[in-house]
């Protein structure tokens, strides 16, 4: 299984601006989504013609250059990440794949200040990677922001196989868990767990 999981995660290899972006990512200490994740949402953002994405967490640019790869020619990108460091990252990372400075709108701050401020259901796809004790509360804002066909996605869902494990009670491991059975109870919701990467848990909001 191991194997067939390691296949799966390099069947479509990251190009040099992903691998600049994931190294930078990883020398701030902001890990982003891993390939497999990231090829998911560009594959979501064609899938649905995403023309506005919300993307809470930059990864330093990974996530954001795969979203904005899946998404329409004129869309724009709205990253929010708390720290201004892996924004200029992510900035530097759009520019390198030849994303004009139009295509992304970047918003330094906590991620329950800022998605208030945004306006309801003019979004096709929020991807949540931030706090992952913050998940749960991400979700109802996250459904609030997008209009009905929309996706919402979390990465992080297995959270290094913690989440199956009944025992483990940390706050984050409980709290993605909490947010899984949020998603799964939710009637509105159509949802999958995809088993890439450290996990991603997708669902599509009801018409």
């Amino acid at each position: 299984m191991k194997a067939t999981l390691a296949y799966v995660e390099q069947y479509l290899p990251e190009d040099e601006p992903l691998r600049n972006a994931r190294r930078h990512g990883e020398d701030v200490g902001a890990t982003p989504i891993g390939p497999a994740g990231g090829a998911a949402l560009r594959f979501l953002a064609t899938a649905i013609s995403a023309r506005t994405v919300v993307e809470i967490g930059s990864g330093c640019g990974v996530s954001g250059i795969w979203l904005l790869r899946g998404m329409r020619p004129n869309g724009v990108l709205t990253s929010v990440d708390v720290e201004p460091e892996n924004q200029r990252l992510a900035r530097e990372a759009y520019a390198e794949a030849g994303f004009p400075t139009s295509r992304a709108r970047l918003i330094t701050g906590r991620a329950l200040d800022v998605l208030p401020r945004l306006t309801d259901g003019a979004y096709d796809l929020v991807f949540c990677d931030a706090l992952k004790q913050e998940y749960p509360d991400y979700l109802p804002e996250a459904l609030r922001l997008l209009r009905p066909g929309g996706v919402v996605a979390f990465d992080n869902a297995l959270w290094g196989d913690r989440v199956a494990d009944p025992t483990d009670r940390s706050p984050d491991t409980v709290a993605i868990r909490e947010l899984g059975r949020l998603v799964r109870e939710d009637d509105r919701l159509t949802p999958m767990l995809l088993p890439v990467g450290d996990g991603l848990l997708a669902a599509v909001k009801g018409e």
